[in-house]
């Protein structure tokens, strides 16, 4: 039977074309606008690691207090200075925990001829590897021991290890770091996750370029390499250069510890209670402690990672779809009415209501079918488009996968069977007794 319902409605939308190109059109436009705000809002909203997120904390402490230039903002600045983030890591009171900046060193390549040129990536701690559950190809990071030895040590990219070595097993080879031979002991494989929990405040999320070196967070600073993310300073360093920094209140340190249940959880918040008031009674706060610890989710929503105008454009598109559904029912009720005369014989020749159903909604599917193809094509279009009023970090997030074919398909056809149920209803009220008596 489906096949015959299937031939009816080619046969019904052959005699109304226009009709019929009008409303595919109207679904493909509002499945469309829909899709492409939602391959968006889907790329900078989801959770990076969602197998761990609720066990990775972010802590920070106000080491500014109070302050006009704050304009009464009792946050703390998302950030941490040098003393607390080497005082969190010397008391270790959670099961991973790293300290993180970011570096943009020049690496010099082990070919005659080739050019130095510059990296990005960052300084950590050994335990930032196992914590944020970094992918491998070759190798591993770096041991405990190497952060207390301040080893020469790195953790490379993989489009670095390609263009240094050619992508072959570089783990024990040297690669030379502002002047230093460091020893490679892993390859990370591709691996750049958005947004990128471990480093919003340099990257707001996003970042195109995956990292590229990783070296250690106590080698990086005995030997001045230097930060290139972002420095926030209530007032300047007393003393210049990168030794200045670090005995200066600015805030640059990120900082990630994973806190494995709710008890360590509880713990940790007393520690930095305990800690903010230590640093209050020896006279470097003179403000109440005043501290947050935040899991990857409340961290991400925070810091305001999902850009608000791609939650409106969301929302206006689906608004969009509304009317296009709206307008699609009141086409197709005017349309199977018009054949009130067609379903009046069919039901006296015994056809049951369901069958009338059947055939209408058959006819709706159709329509929301080719719908969703023109709308994949639109789809299409308005990914590549997004980067004329996005951001490129974020533009490029937005891509026409599987799942999101599968989705724009589906929505097309279940929205169109849903814009089609009144119609249907209202065709099978027929009655095919006052439709023969007037015909």
């Amino acid at each position: 039977m489906l096949g015959y319902y299937i031939e009816l409605a080619l046969r019904s939308l052959k005699r109304s074309r226009g009709l019929t190109a009008l409303m595919v059109f109207a679904i493909g436009f509002g499945v469309a606008a829909s899709m492409t705000t939602y391959s968006v809002f889907r790329a900078v909203s989801g959770d990076p690691i969602p197998w761990k997120s609720s066990r990775l904390f972010v802590p920070t402490i106000d080491a500014w207090g109070p302050n006009p230039q704050r304009d009464g903002d009792n946050e703390p600045v998302t950030a941490l200075t040098y003393t607390d983030a080497v005082a969190l890591m010397r008391d270790h009171r959670a099961s991973l925990q790293s300290a993180i900046y970011v570096i943009y060193p020049a690496v010099v390549p082990s070919r005659p001829g080739e050019h130095p040129f510059n990296i990005g990536g960052h300084a950590v701690y050994a335990e930032f590897f196992p914590m944020v559950d970094a992918p491998f190809k070759f190798g591993s990071g770096w041991s405990n021991e190497d952060d207390r030895q301040r080893s020469a040590v790195a953790v490379i990219g993989n489009k670095l290890n390609q263009k240094l070595f050619g992508g072959e097993n570089s783990v024990g080879r040297s690669i030379q770091v502002e002047g230093r031979n460091y020893r490679v002991v892993g390859v990370l494989d591709d691996w750049n996750p958005q947004p990128r929990f471990y480093d919003l405040q340099n990257t707001d999320g996003f970042a195109t370029t995956p990292d590229g070196l990783f070296i250690p967070f106590t080698r990086a600073i005995d030997w001045g390499v230097a930060n290139d993310g972002n420095i926030n300073c209530i007032k300047p360093p007393k003393e210049p250069g990168f030794v200045g920094l670090q005995r200066s209140s600015c805030v640059w340190l990120g900082y990630l510890a994973q806190l494995d249940d709710a008890g360590a959880v509880a713990a940790y918040r007393s520690y930095l209670e305990n800690y903010a008031g230590e640093q209050q009674k020896a006279g470097r706060f003179n403000w109440a402690p005043n501290y947050r610890l935040r899991d990857i989710p409340a961290w991400l929503e925070s810091q305001k990672v999902v850009p608000s105008d791609t939650r409106v454009s969301l929302l206006v598109a689906l608004g969009l779809l509304v009317v296009c559904l709206v307008n699609t029912s009141g086409l197709l009720l005017a349309k199977f009415l018009r054949r009130s005369g067609e379903i009046g014989v069919r039901r006296a020749l015994g056809a049951a209501r369901h069958a009338i159903y059947a055939q209408f909604l058959t006819e709706a599917g159709i329509i929301g079918l080719a719908g969703g193809v023109l709308g994949l094509a639109l789809t299409g279009l308005g990914i590549l488009g997004v980067g004329l009023i996005l951001p490129k970090s974020i533009a490029e997030l937005a891509t026409l996968d599987v799942q999101l074919l599968l989705m724009t398909l589906g929505m097309s056809v279940v929205c169109t069977l849903v814009a089609g149920l009144y119609p249907t209803f209202r065709a099978a009220r027929v009655q095919p007794a006052w439709q023969l008596k007037s015909n």
